[in-house]
């Protein structure tokens, strides 16, 4: 390190656990890159200072999470039209003091779902329409049939100007759904450090694709009952890996080395981090 160092960050509430610092700094020194990426615990009501620091400090870019991907919008200069649809941003550029916000959440997803079977003209149940659930289900909808079940039903409707339907997240309704999809995905935190699933086990069948955003633990209790079952899996450090590859890109214009990322990703979870 020295005067010429870039620096990237995570900022978050909670963020220490990010497994982000160790994949991207791998990666700059893979690529001879001189910068570093560490992780900033910013609260709610700090975000808008925090971001005038980007700016005073010149961080050459962030990427964002919980619980801040939609109120830093108000924050920056510009945001990619996909962020702009789904009011949404994890990832920001810092192009010589003008911040623009993008989001690869969808695209991570994808590229971690297509690393194992077809996408494109499939049938795909999502749970969860937070941040990471509608950026999931805008970015497949343009390639799949799309089903968003969410608790609160609104939050799932409000998608269906994408062309994806949205229903309520009821037993009925999974059941229904389940049977209909080719590829099932868990968006949101159940199974988060905890041994629950959503899914009733006896739902599942052989055949059925099975993804977990969550990756603590890497097994949760949905991809346990899916091998079980018969299913394909998939688990959440792949899209970690993948969203991040797609940040990485955009701030340096490298395509990375996913396999390296998933590497030392998986070492700091062994390690706790």
């Amino acid at each position: 390190m020295n005067g010429e160092t870039k620096v990237y960050a995570v900022i978050g509430k909670p963020v220490r656990h990010s497994l982000s610092p160790v994949m991207h700094n791998a990666l700059f020194k893979k690529y001879g890159i001189n910068a570093v990426y560490v992780a900033f615990e910013v609260f709610p009501e700090q975000l808008r200072d925090a971001i005038l620091g980007v700016r005073a400090l010149g961080i050459a870019g962030l990427n964002v999470t919980m619980p801040h991907k939609e109120k830093i919008i108000e924050y920056l200069d510009k945001v990619s039209p996909d962020s702009k649809a789904i009011s949404s941003v994890n990832t920001v550029i810092n192009s010589n003091g003008e911040l623009i916000g993008y989001t690869t959440d969808g695209t991570g997803a994808r590229k971690a779902l297509e690393r194992f079977t077809n996408v494109e003209g499939s049938r795909v149940l999502i749970l969860g329409a937070g941040g990471a659930g509608k950026a999931i289900a805008y970015e497949l909808a343009k390639y799949s049939d799309v089903v968003v079940l969410n608790r609160t039903p609104e939050k799932a409707r409000a998608l269906e100007k994408f062309g994806i339907k949205g229903d309520a997240l009821t037993m009925e309704n999974l059941s229904y759904y389940i049977e209909w999809a080719d590829i099932l995905i868990n968006a949101t935190s159940v199974g988060m450090g905890k041994y629950e699933s959503l899914v009733p086990k006896e739902l599942l069948r052989e055949g059925l694709v099975v993804m977990d955003i969550v990756y603590k633990p890497i097994k949760t209790k949905l991809l346990k009952d899916a091998e079980k079952a018969g299913c394909l899996t998939v688990d959440g450090l792949w899209m970690l890996v993948y969203q991040g590859a797609e940040s990485f890109k955009l701030w340096t214009g490298i395509h990375p080395d996913v396999e390296l990322m998933r590497r030392v990703a998986l070492e700091g979870l062994r390690k706790g981090k």
